[in-house]
């Protein structure tokens, strides 16, 4: 196992309250890296879609967490999607700042 879903099934009550907090922290992140990353300003009926689709789609990642650095991965992509943004932003507001 890695490193943070050994930590929650060793340290956790049991298996299965591990099991449910690695799957939500697979969804969380990977719901972060899609805001981040990919999102798109979309009706509220075809964000449910694509976070149920993401929820289905995290099960199986769910089950690479317990053999793969998922997690860690995860956290990884949105350290690295959280600097470029604030990158982006702040050369929006310098851009601004020139033209006015």
């Amino acid at each position: 196992m890695s490193g943070i879903t050994r930590y929650l099934y060793e340290n956790l009550p049991s298996y299965e309250i591990a099991g449910y907090a690695t799957f939500v922290l697979v969804f969380l992140m990977s719901a972060i890296v899609y805001k981040l990353g990919f999102a798109k300003k979309l009706s509220f009926g075809r964000n449910v879609i694509i976070y149920t689709f993401l929820f289905i789609g995290c099960i199986v990642l769910t089950f690479l967490a317990l053999f793969l650095p998922m997690i860690e991965g995860l956290i990884v992509a949105a350290l690295i999607l959280i600097i470029y943004k604030s990158r982006l932003w702040r050369e929006k507001r310098e851009e601004a700042k020139q033209l006015s």
